[in-house]
């Protein structure tokens, strides 16, 4: 017995030899998530557009003139420029290694972080090229240096190989970087031909002095198998395209391009371009660096805001008084709009760059574009005014709409008052609403003490609500927490769904971290989709990121998602006090007391939530997926289990 219980206590024993430490590249291979945000197909797709990063900044540099973008009969894809070449020499801190297999192998490479090399640069963490290097089973690097032609082999990002130098190369300069995304990774993905030529495409508007071909050998429908982009308009170009077919109120788009060097004394530049169609929703495109970033920030902030006073200036100057109601939501309303700007060390939301941080490119893109918009209304006043007419009826119609959901609110409050049911605000105005959807009644008790009765409602939801595909119509109906949802937000479902008729303006989905919780939140997220899916595309749907564990140490104490961030903080010993950590691990919103639930998961300042969208969803792939994964078809969900099973890291079971 004493036998058992100390071979038990070695097997429990963490100490040293616990901690396993994995060698750079071996990390990336084990969690690619954290490094290109998943496995799916975007992910595949943003591993070309880490190489096509790296070749635009060499042409923004000013080095290169000429991208080619290449997809072989394969899958593999190699993207070449004209630029200067990843150097070849020893490294000086490695010396007996290349440069270039330094920049492949090694995180936190790179030429870009002292800004000599590259004055502004998409590529800021150094991990882009070493991260699809291993995550490639194959990756070819040639470069063309001096005249001479070099080559190294990878797979895996393990060098196959040495340097090779290949002779004498009199008429060819520049990188070119050919990989095949590992299959043990992404399973049977593949690139789409047609995604990866409207990338290409983007990144020609996106700086005027680059030419990229585009080439490739897969057919995809009626897409050219090669093409050559040049626009020497960059954006405005970008633009007309984009609406060529619409009608506008403007005749040429508002659009123009301004250095900071001379109004701020710091490198790079801003360029725009915006018009406003009553055909077609608005939208807003922004880059940094030529790199995208879908979830906005600072340059956008910026740029509205001097749209948002040059037209409130302009409607004083004309007195029309009505101009003073527009708000920034009111110009999205049929607002196009295409923004890129150009800075030194921009700061990011995470290695994938959604979400621009750097709080002086706000001022920089405001003072940038305020003085020309109001140049350029006072030299068009046609379209200045037929811009300024629509933007004010759509505040009138906004404030219309607040007046009667205002009154709605209270009747649909009324019927609401049930208990365990809708706890809302007091604010009777959407904006800044917020109405979280909460599992259980426990959850419910403790997000009500933590909640800012102000703007924050709560709905609480009695176990797994109704899996709505497949189901009938009067099933979905007469299921109580499916009315419940609808009458708390105050729309119909299907073809009766209305956005402008939502009463809050975030809907977040707030469940345990858990295989159950996860559940309950995909069947609502299927349920949005299914029979709401305007709201998904606006940006109102939400999930929120509550911890799986605290950790304490004297008076400090953290928060950690997961176990493997538990782990680390363990490792290392301290959370900023003294003596033993203790860890307290949640098992649901309801084991959370207020002040835990509220600086973790509720406070805007202190959270962090996931907007949920679909991305480049052209040919109806999202769709697919859902109705694979949630359908009544259990084959599918089988098969898809087969086909991404191995890439499970671990099981919450």
């Amino acid at each position: 017995m004493a036998n058992d219980l100390l071979s038990q206590a070695e097997s429990n024993s963490y100490d040293a030899s616990s901690i396993e430490v994995l060698e750079p590249l071996e990390a990336v291979r084990l969690r690619p998530g954290m490094y290109i945000g998943g496995i799916d197909e975007r992910a595949y797709h943003h591993l070309a557009a880490e190489i096509i990063d790296n070749s635009m900044d060499e042409a923004v540099a000013g080095h290169a003139n000429r991208i080619e973008v290449e997809l072989h009969a394969d899958g593999s894809l190699t993207i070449r420029d004209n630029g200067r070449g990843i150097p070849v020499d020893p490294h000086p801190k490695y010396p007996d290694k290349s440069a270039l297999e330094v920049i492949l192998c090694t995180l936190h490479s790179g030429g870009k972080f002292n800004g000599k090399a590259y004055e502004t640069s998409g590529g800021l963490h150094g991990v882009g090229s070493s991260v699809v290097n291993a995550l490639s089973d194959m990756m070819r690097v040639e470069v063309a240096r001096n005249k001479e032609l070099f080559a190294q082999e990878f797979s895996r990002g393990i060098p196959q190989g040495k340097l090779q130098k290949l002779g004498p190369t009199q008429n060819r300069r520049g990188t070119s970087v050919t990989f095949h995304p590992d299959p043990q990774i992404f399973g049977q993905q593949a690139f789409k031909p047609a995604r990866l030529m409207k990338m290409a495409r983007s990144k020609a508007y996106l700086f005027s002095g680059v030419e990229i071909r585009w080439k490739s050998a897969i057919p995809d429908g009626d897409m050219p198998r090669e093409a050559v982009f040049h626009f020497p308009g960059g954006l405005a170009d970008y633009l007309s395209d984009q609406l060529e077919k619409v009608t506008t109120y403007a005749d040429r788009p508002f659009a123009g391009k301004v250095g900071f060097q001379e109004k701020f004394g710091v490198p790079g530049s801003v360029e725009w371009a915006i018009n406003w169609t009553p055909a077609r929703d608005g939208f807003i495109s922004s880059y940094t660096n030529t790199v995208p970033t879908p979830e906005g920030g600072t340059h956008e902030t910026g740029f509205w805001a001097a749209i948002l006073k040059g037209i409130r200036a302009y409607g004083e100057r004309v007195k029309n008084r009505k101009a003073e109601q527009i708000t920034r939501d009111d110009m999205l309303t049929g607002g196009c709009a295409l923004i890129s700007v150009f800075i030194r060390e921009p700061q990011f939301v995470g290695q994938t760059k959604d979400r621009l941080a750097t709080e002086e490119a706000a001022k920089w893109v405001e003072n940038a574009v305020r003085d020309h918009f109001d140049n350029w209304l006072a030299a068009d006043p046609k379209s200045a005014g037929a811009i300024l007419d629509f933007l004010v009826l759509r505040a009138e119609e906004r404030l219309k709409r607040r007046q009667e959901k205002e009154t709605q609110r209270k009747t649909a409050t009324k019927k609401l008052r049930l208990p365990g049911k809708l706890v809302d605000c007091s604010n009777t105005d959407r904006t800044g609403s917020e109405l979280f959807i909460v599992e259980g009644d426990s959850a419910g008790g403790s997000a009500k003490g933590a909640r800012d009765r102000t703007y924050q409602a709560l709905l609480p939801l009695k176990g797994k609500i109704l899996n709505v595909l497949g189901a009938a119509s009067n099933k979905l109906h007469d299921n109580s927490e499916i009315r419940d949802i609808c009458e708390a937000l105050g729309v119909g479902m299907g073809t009766k769904f209305r956005v402008d008729d939502l009463r809050y303006d975030k809907i977040i989905i707030m469940t345990d971290a858990d295989v159950d919780g996860a559940h309950i939140a995909s069947l609502l997220m299927t349920f949005f989709f299914t029979q709401m899916r305007p709201l998904i595309d606006k940006g109102h749907l939400y999930l929120a990121c509550p911890p799986l564990y605290r950790l304490t140490q004297g008076a400090h104490r953290i928060y950690v998602a997961d176990d493997v961030e538990k782990e680390q903080w363990l490792a290392k010993g301290s959370v900023g006090g003294k003596g033993k950590i203790d860890v307290q691990r949640f098992k649901g919103l309801g084991e959370m007391d207020a002040k835990d639930l509220k600086d973790t998961t509720m406070n805007p300042q202190t959270r962090k939530l996931i907007r949920v969208s679909i991305d480049d969803d052209e040919g109806g792939e999202t769709g697919d997926l859902v109705e694979r994964l949630m359908g009544k078809k259990p084959e599918l969900r089988f098969q898809y289990i087969q086909e991404n099973a191995r890439f499970v890291e671990e099981l919450d079971v």
